[in-house]
């Protein structure tokens, strides 16, 4: 793992002295509004026909340092920086689609993604139908003449289900589909799905690449003609813009993603070690299991098994009630903090979500989702144990 080239390059992928007058820092270009040197040129940089920035809606410097340091770890052409990963996945979508089109996704997504899938785009006659793609022969099923593309997270919020990349990427191709890959459990540390011949793939940004809770951004990165297409028509109309500072937070963020990765990775795997022994826990998801039913995939598609872990404690009163008593882990939404979250996913971030969908899902009453940080693990687990002993 040490010898991983993502360690050097994310210290300074998207950084250049020489454009900055030798700042080793990018500076935070603070300015919604950019002068010209004439009118012509005023007009093409307006346009996007020269490189140039005009107004902060359409690109900022800072922000352009950040997109150039994802489309190189996420090994894109190009890049776009958005306000939060759900603009980023409202532009993928408004880009890639129009009123009529149908959309495979996975069983299990983000919950707010959810939401946008069966609300928000409905009413806009883009319908979706959801599937186990953890076996690719699923897909076939839900194919019509007006599916457009194929929308996964792997491995999958808040059940840890991988999904093949390189098999879902040979069926969509085969019937011209576009595929759009959720990144953020994994980020580039862990697994790169453009390698694997995914056409987009997004970040929550607010989540491991900014990494210290203080930020909410997107990223989505693909090819230079579609992230052209994303940031000259759709997001210019849409305006999901990233501010400065918050591209500023989140490129510092990148510089130490691989050395917190790395301790991510080793603590949620000693945790999720630790649970599975543990008589009051029902399942334990996690990738890095040999338990876990994509254990061999995980090995084959994977760099490591990331800091994001699930487990069942029975029912929603259990589930409540050990959030409720632990001490170090912090009950809060969200993860890729370098403080441990820990959440109970039926009454918090799925509770909208109906029942009998969630449990379609594989999200149980009792199962908790825990983001596991850059702490001692010996103190993680000594949390987690007198909370179980609540049980």
């Amino acid at each position: 793992m040490a010898e991983d080239p993502i360690y050097t390059l994310a210290v300074h992928a998207g950084g250049d002295p020489d454009m900055y007058q030798g700042s080793i820092a990018v500076p935070v270009y603070q300015s919604a509004v950019f002068a010209f040197p004439d009118a012509e040129q005023g007009a093409a940089i307006n346009e996007g026909t020269l490189p140039g920035y005009s107004y902060g809606r359409k690109g900022n410097p800072t922000q352009a340092a950040l997109e150039k340091a994802l489309s190189e770890l996420e090994g894109g052409e190009a890049a776009l920086a958005l306000s939060s990963g759900m603009a980023a996945i409202n532009v993928t979508l408004m880009t890639l689609l129009e009123p009529g089109d149908h959309i495979i996704a996975a069983r299990c997504l983000y919950s707010t993604t959810d939401s946008l899938l069966h609300e928000i785009l409905v009413p806009f006659g883009i319908q979706t139908a959801r599937v186990d793609a953890t076996d690719p022969d699923n897909l076939c099923s839900a194919l019509t003449d007006k599916t457009r593309l194929l929308f996964i997270e792997t491995p999958a919020n808040p059940t840890l289900e991988l999904i093949d990349i390189r098999a879902i990427v040979q069926f969509a191709h085969a019937h011209n589909l576009k595929v759009v890959i959720d990144n953020t459990f994994a980020t580039p540390f862990n697994q790169r799905p453009l390698d694997c011949g995914a056409d987009v793939v997004i970040h929550s940004a607010s989540k491991y690449l900014g990494g210290h809770g203080d930020v909410i951004a997107g990223v989505v990165v693909s090819t230079d003609e579609l992230i052209t297409q994303m940031r000259w028509h759709t997001n210019t109309n849409l305006g999901g813009v990233i501010a400065p500072g918050t591209a500023w937070l989140v490129l510092r963020g990148i510089r130490t993603l691989a050395l917190r990765m790395e301790r991510h990775n080793a603590n949620a795997l000693a945790v999720a070690e630790y649970l599975e022994g543990h008589p009051k826990i029902k399942q334990v998801h996690y990738p890095g299991l040999p338990s876990h039913p994509q254990y061999e995939l995980a090995q084959r598609q994977m760099n490591g098994y990331g800091g994001m872990l699930a487990f069942d404690v029975g029912g929603v009163d259990e589930g409540r009630r050990l959030v409720d008593h632990l001490k170090l882990c912090t009950l809060a939404v969200s993860l890729g903090n370098v403080e441990t979250l820990i959440q109970h996913s039926a009454s918090m971030t799925h509770a909208a979500i109906p029942r009998d969908r969630r449990l379609a899902q594989g999200i149980s009453d009792g199962l908790i989702r825990m983001s596991v940080g850059i702490e001692r693990a010996a103190d993680i687990i000594s949390d987690l144990e007198q909370g179980l002993a609540q049980l």
